[in-house]
């Protein structure tokens, strides 16, 4: 074997020609724990591939990726932020599909080795590949999900991935962001083979040696034939794409109707032609407001994930923790601890059955994984191996944390604490899943008050990426870094909380829920007050989410806030009347929407009028609607960051778009006020404040930032 010295190219790529022909192409970017594509690697590239051409004696290439974990994670979305135009956007586009396209034209085979992600650029790059092999690892993950940054991919993906699969699952791929694990890589034909890893080198040898491949596009049924084949059909799917899709996005993310521009454009008018438009369409994006408050979020909460609860200070070991509940946010924390975490969970619930039901939980939502070819059988009972369950303690003397996920009351809660302190080891932490009691008054009769604090998950805990860590006074800083850490590793975005009524989400929740509910009882129908704030970006709308959560769950704060923070909290008696007709929402089937016809939850009850004794006939536009619930939410935000319940702007956004689904594409609640500007946003609540009264008097720290010419960003 030679290996082709070359200073230009030794930084991130290695050629080592073989004696039967192959040259293996490895990419190692050093300094990263991943690879990804960088602008300044186009000359390296450049450099490679002229060896490559100039080497008769190579009749094939393997690109595999030098790193243990990754194949290619995707490009550096750092380097977009130094774009001043869209046209300096579209350059670098247009550099990586000529890089990529010269790859595709190389006269050898170039075979991809994929283990670990491939995503984005990563995957891009895969495509211009004439062949893919993937290993069966778990880590291995293919997908281009550049919308979930309001981009698109912008070197070629939105062209070759449709002729590559069908054009339908290329769309869904795109549209979504959805990445896709190896087995589903097989099966739509993004990548010709999957083996082990302990063979992928020697495999994708073998089919460097083989000549390119001409391929005939994906197999397809009747209808698929119609719709992709035909120019009637093709017509029909992308009418269809496009109303679906402004269906979800409401007209407030560009990028997905751009993808499907791209694609339509290079199926029907040549891949010359959908390149341009791709390239155009990629500057637009990243000049956009919505990708910068998406590239904002992703930098955030990477940086994130490198950070421990306190600084400077580490975890303490984890090995096994302990759960006390087995209800649905009981199961829900057991699913993440075993399958996200992999760490054994021990449920400890008073009924056999309530310990079944937890562990039925994840059996449920690994055994659909299996039957749709996600996993394999034999990784789900590995995962439900690590879940147990007890009547009593036994099992959970040397655990290290135990998260209580038992009814909302404090003194059950004290008792769990008290039993927690007497049945486990002296370094045993106990974190409650409280949403409203404040963690120092469950603390209060601890032997062991440094070692408790409050572990808030949302619910589904399975979907939900946001995790509160509420510390009380007396919380040590090793609890502080041990719980963030565990929450870390079940899959959770977790930000640190000051104690207090509310904690921080629920906080800013209530008031944008109250004013709701204030809009409803002032005679606006229902459906108009959901929509409003669905088109404004949330998922669904506030009156909507009280039957999601719960009617009783969801008016259980309120009285708790009131009584911390005052008149601001209070909120309109004539909801006990919703109540006082036994409707809990979703649960029981009976709330503010019809779960008895139909299309369950999908139509408003229009008895609920009656029982509020209200007329619902449309007063408000829907700007005036969403403005006065969010702006509720923003001053009480304002409010969390001014009292140090959060720590920073950053983490107030984080803590509301993953734990309450504020639009993503404004960046969180501290980005959106920074756009609108604090003069506006002050004259705004003033404006409200004149019609209906000091619950809209902007927040002191609102007023000093004014006067001080200050912003959150």
């Amino acid at each position: 074997m030679t290996t082709i010295d070359n200073t230009q190219t030794a930084s991130a790529f290695t050629l080592d020609v073989r004696d039967d022909g192959v040259a293996i192409l490895t990419i190692n970017v050093i300094g990263e724990t991943m690879n990804t594509l960088k602008v300044e690697f186009a000359e390296q590239i450049d450099s490679v591939l002229k060896q490559i051409q100039a080497d008769s004696s190579i009749k094939g290439v393997v690109l595999i990726s030098g790193k243990d974990n990754s194949f290619v994670a995707g490009a550096d979305i750092s380097m977009l932020d130094a774009c001043q135009t869209a046209e300096d956007a579209t350059n670098i586009a247009k550099g990586g599909q000529d890089m990529f396209q010269r790859i595709e034209n190389m006269p050898v085979t170039f075979v991809a080795a994929i283990h670990g992600p491939a995503l984005g650029g990563g995957l891009e790059l895969a495509l211009a590949c004439h062949y893919r092999v993937c290993s069966d690892d778990a880590r291995t993950q293919l997908g281009l999900p550049e919308v979930q940054l309001g981009l698109l991919p912008g070197s070629g993906g939105t062209q070759r991935l449709p002729k590559l699969i069908s054009i339908q699952q290329a769309m869904k791929m795109m549209l979504t962001g959805a990445s896709v694990r190896a087995k589903q890589a097989q099966k739509y034909g993004i990548v010709d083979d999957m083996v082990p890893q302990s063979i992928l080198l020697e495999v994708a040898i073998e089919m460097a040696k083989k000549p390119k491949p001409s391929r005939k596009g994906p197999k397809l049924d009747l209808m698929g034939k119609f719709l992709e084949k035909t120019p009637f059909g093709r017509n029909i799917m992308f009418n269809q794409a496009r109303k679906q899709t402004a269906s979800k996005t409401q007209g407030n993310y560009p990028s997905p109707e751009l993808i499907i521009d791209c694609i339509e454009t290079g199926i029907n008018n040549g891949i010359n032609k959908g390149l341009v438009v791709e390239a155009k369409h990629f500057g637009n994006l990243v000049m956009s407001p919505e990708s910068e408050s998406l590239r904002s979020l992703f930098f955030a909460t990477t940086d994130m994930k490198k950070e421990n609860g306190i600084e400077g200070v580490q975890s303490a070991p984890l090995t096994k923790i302990g759960i006390l509940g087995g209800g649905l946010m009981g199961g829900g924390i057991a699913y993440v601890t075993a399958v996200k975490a992999g760490l054994p969970a021990r449920i400890k619930d008073i009924r056999a059955e309530g310990i079944s039901n937890a562990i039925k939980y994840s059996y449920d939502i690994q055994n659909k994984k299996v039957k749709r070819r996600f996993i394999k059988k034999s990784e789900m009972q590995k995962q439900l191996s690590l879940l147990t369950g007890t009547l009593d303690y036994s099992g959970l003397t040397d655990a290290d944390v135990v998260i209580e996920a038992v009814f909302e009351n404090l003194e059950l809660k004290q008792q769990m604490v008290e039993e927690v302190e007497n049945n486990c080891a002296e370094h045993t932490i106990f974190a409650s899943n409280t949403s409203s009691i404040p963690i120092a008054q469950i603390a209060e009769k601890a032997k062991r008050p440094e070692q408790i604090i409050g572990l808030h998950y949302f619910s589904p805990v399975d979907k939900m990426p946001l995790a509160e860590v509420i510390a009380h006074d007396k919380t040590s800083d090793l609890t502080i870094s041990t719980i963030v850490e565990l929450a870390k590793k079940q899959g959770k975005t977790p930000i640190v909380v000051k104690d207090g009524a509310g904690f921080y989400v629920n906080r800013i929740l209530a008031p944008y829920v109250n004013e709701a509910a204030e809009i409803l009882l002032a005679g606006e129908p229902i459906e108009n007050i959901d929509k409003a704030l669905v088109k404004f970006g949330f998922p669904v709308g506030p009156i909507k989410l009280l039957d999601e959560v719960g009617i009783d769950v969801g008016t259980k704060i309120g009285p708790i806030l009131e009584a911390q923070f005052g008149d601001r909290f209070s909120s309109n008696s004539n909801f006990d009347k919703v109540l006082a007709d036994d409707r809990k929402g979703k649960k029981n089937k009976r709330g503010f929407y019809d779960y008895a016809g139909k299309n369950p939850g999908k139509e408003v009850d229009q008895s609920i009028y009656t029982v509020l004794g209200i007329t619902a006939t449309n007063q408000l536009s829907r700007e005036q609607i969403s403005e006065r619930c969010v702006l509720l939410m923003l001053n009480e935000a304002a409010r969390c960051l001014d009292e140090g319940v959060i720590r920073n702007a950053r983490d107030g956004d984080i803590g509301a778009i993953f734990g309450i689904g504020f639009p993503p594409f404004l960046g969180g609640p501290f980005r959106y006020m920074h756009t609108l500007g604090i003069s506006h946003l002050i004259a705004r609540l003033e404006h409200y404040q004149a019609l209906l009264g000091d619950k809209f008097k902007p927040a002191e720290c609102l007023q000093q930032m004014k006067a001080e010419e200050k912003t959150f960003y």
